[in-house]
């Protein structure tokens, strides 16, 4: 698998990211395990979770599996902290709790480092430059090589990425950003994705497959086994069962079949060779679905099957959003 810089880092990831989001959850031991195996043996080396997907099962999982399957040096690990169950204070950003937060990640996935280590989400109730502060430390104590963030709007990202740069040598730069990005889903090229191209921040796309939707699996209904039908993960996909996805899956299926593809691996490889993105983090439910995924590494749309998907899928840019010039 072709391997990316992540942003303006030395640090190579492969163009495909391996999610595990239901891992410990409703993906056990052997599912997992076969899934890091296929992505190992594919060329796959980026590996995303965090310390609350599955209640901290989900890093507990993948420690497990790390050495017994898989060389820990051929992986790069990617770990998140900030969010928390408390629905009065969704996100902790301050410099304690995210110490403490990667403390217990580490226990979990029995290794002394991360490769990448990321804020969840942005917290509005800790100044940015405390939330930022740990990132430092974390670096410079050796507990994690590279840091970045996720979920952050584009000001938020920019104010970050640049009070970073502001002390170099001293501050550690972001090396990334995490946000859903899809077909579906364009909503940060208004503002996150100029942000993190100026600023030389990486993109890793979460959810590139629309919630799954951009498989093509909910065209006609809503199969059994799937996301959409499970009572847990049903809100997060209806979103992106209304007529406008609707239209933009035809035209994805109308473009796999021209292309003697699948609409899952136009759908990616969309997303993967967009301007900025690094690696897509692909969540999958089983090895069989993982390989359809990695299947993409051979595939390149052609210039005009990329301007078609643009068209059809293209957001409402106006102002601000837009060159202003132009208005």
């Amino acid at each position: 698998m072709e391997q990316r810089h992540l942003g303006r880092t030395g640090l190579r990831v492969s163009r495909i990211g391996l999610g595990t989001l239901t891992w410990g959850r409703d993906t056990d031991e052997h599912d997992a395990a076969d899934q890091l195996k296929v992505f190992w043996e594919a060329g796959g080396t980026l590996i995303d979770t965090a310390d609350v997907y599955g209640g901290g099962d989900a890093e507990y999982l993948l420690g497990q599996l790390v050495e017994r399957l898989v060389p820990r040096h051929d992986l790069v690990i990617a770990t998140k902290a900030g969010s928390v169950p408390d629905p009065d204070r969704r996100f902790d950003g301050s410099r304690g709790h995210l110490l403490a937060a990667l403390d217990a990640s580490l226990e979990r996935l029995g290794t002394d480092y991360v490769d990448l280590w990321q804020v969840h989400a942005f917290d509005p109730g800790t100044p940015l430059e405390e939330t930022l502060q740990a990132l430092d430390i974390a670096v410079s104590s050796g507990r994690a090589r590279y840091a970045g963030v996720s979920n952050f709007c584009g000001w938020q990202l920019a104010k970050a990425a640049t009070w970073q740069l502001a002390a170099p040598g001293v501050r550690t730069r972001l090396a990334s950003t995490q946000m859903e990005y899809s077909l579906l889903q364009r909503g940060i090229e208004r503002e996150v994705l100029p942000a993190a191209l100026d600023l030389g921040v990486g993109l890793l796309p979460s959810s590139p497959l629309g919630r799954g939707v951009l498989t093509g699996k909910y065209r006609h209904a809503t199969p059994a086994d799937s996301r959409g039908a499970s009572e847990q993960l049903a809100p997060f996909v209806e979103p992106y069962l209304d007529e406008t996805a609707s239209s933009i899956v035809d035209a994805v299926a109308t473009a796999a079949d021209g292309l003697a593809a699948t609409t899952l691996q136009v759908a990616l490889a969309w997303v993967r060779d967009r301007p900025g993105v690094v690696a897509p983090i692909v969540g999958a439910r089983n090895a069989q679905q993982l390989t359809a995924a990695l299947s993409v590494e051979a595939l390149s749309l052609p210039d005009e099957i990329c301007q078609a998907l643009d068209d059809v899928s293209a957001p409402v840019h106006r102002y601000p959003d837009q060159d202003w010039s132009t208005l």
